[in-house]
């Protein structure tokens, strides 16, 4: 889809720079939390590449639509890469919100201690990170005028793929140093998400930017995003994207909280409810609920079943496809007496589950 021509807006006027908005910072600073295994390190393994969270960046170019209403957007290079750690793209957010995005750098641990946990299928033994063999540009805002936007694709060897669009403020190809691609195997598709800069009608090529996220998501699929974004003149919803997110090989889940991390999180984070004086619907524990008149049902049957309190004879398994659901007794008084709880039994459920 992408050529090396050069594509220009048709009406520079309708883009000017924009003054960036001013970085997040938190109100306090974040607590000391109890140490163990690798949660809130800032980085993770996904087997073969070791993963760093970047939050620090430097402008490349912010840009705005004068007919537009949009605030504009900036473009960013991450900063501050430790020793070993390779870029895999720049970040792009809307100028409209503080700066609190990030993006993931990327080492091989191949030649380091080998971990244990993951598998991966290697037909040719490639190292994880290469660099590519060229660039091709996607789009500038004017070929002929420094200090204007460039937008570069890396031409990835055989056998790896880019991760992200690199931006220059000038028409000179970046140094093959600056990023890497990674090894086809240790990577899942992804697909364009939310639209950070939106189309402009009057351009000759028109120009569009979204964030990204893997194509497969839930519990067991095992995309990672990078936080990079991607860019197009001509995107259409049936291309597969140049660039690909990360994929975790990884199954140890180390970078899981231990439960005194959990506990201080929540003591920290955790919220504090508040209930009108007057209130008279109340919550409760889910083993008062079930004990005091809670039915289960099933499709096609008239009488609801009594539930074990601990919940031993709900249907296990299958999917919400609504041939089961619980519901409140037919009795008026039972049926009232189960709706206004009972705070004295109600409980905190807390669901910690990898991201």
């Amino acid at each position: 889809m992408f050529g090396c021509d050069c594509f220009y807006w048709n009406q520079v006027d309708e883009l000017y720079p924009c003054k960036p908005y001013p970085p997040f910072t938190f109100p306090s600073t974040i607590p000391q939390w109890p140490q163990g295994q690798g949660f809130a390190t800032g980085r993770i393994h996904l087997g073969v590449l070791e993963v760093l969270k970047i939050t620090k960046f430097i402008s490349i170019l912010s840009c705005n639509l004068l007919r537009g209403k949009s605030k504009g957007v900036t473009f960013y290079k991450p900063v501050g890469i430790p020793d070993g750690f390779f870029c895999l793209g720049h970040y792009c957010q809307s100028n409209e919100q503080p700066l609190r995005g990030y993006v993931l750098v990327a080492r091989d641990t191949t030649a380091l201690e080998p971990k244990v946990g993951y598998s991966y299928d290697s037909e040719l033994n490639l190292p994880a990170l290469e660099k590519p063999l060229s660039y091709s540009l996607i789009w500038s805002t004017d070929l002929y005028h420094n200090g204007c936007g460039y937008f570069w694709l890396p031409n990835a060897p055989v056998g790896y793929k880019p991760m992200g669009i690199l931006v220059t403020d000038n028409p000179e190809q970046p140094e093959l140093e600056e990023v890497r691609c990674v090894r086809g195997d240790l990577t899942e598709t992804c697909e364009t998400c939310d639209v950070i800069f939106p189309q402009v009608s009057h351009s000759k090529s028109p120009f569009q930017v979204w964030s990204t996220r893997p194509c497969k998501r839930g519990m067991t699929a095992r995309g990672v995003s990078i936080g990079t974004f991607f860019c197009s003149t001509n995107l259409s919803t049936e291309d597969q994207l140049e660039i690909a997110c990360l994929k975790n090989l990884d199954s140890s889940l180390h970078a899981m909280p231990t439960l005194d991390q959990v506990h201080a999180l929540i003591k920290h984070y955790g919220p504090t409810v508040f209930f009108h004086p007057d209130e008279v619907y109340l919550p409760s524990s889910v083993p008062w609920f079930f004990k005091n008149g809670a039915l289960l049902y099933e499709y096609g049957k008239t009488k609801g079943e009594n539930i074990n309190y601990r919940g031993s004879n709900l249907p296990n398994g299958g999917e919400n496809d609504g041939a089961y659901w619980i519901d409140l007794p037919e009795n008026k008084d039972a049926r009232n007496y189960l709706k206004k709880g009972n705070l004295e039994s109600a409980e905190l459920y807390v669901h910690v589950k990898p991201a």
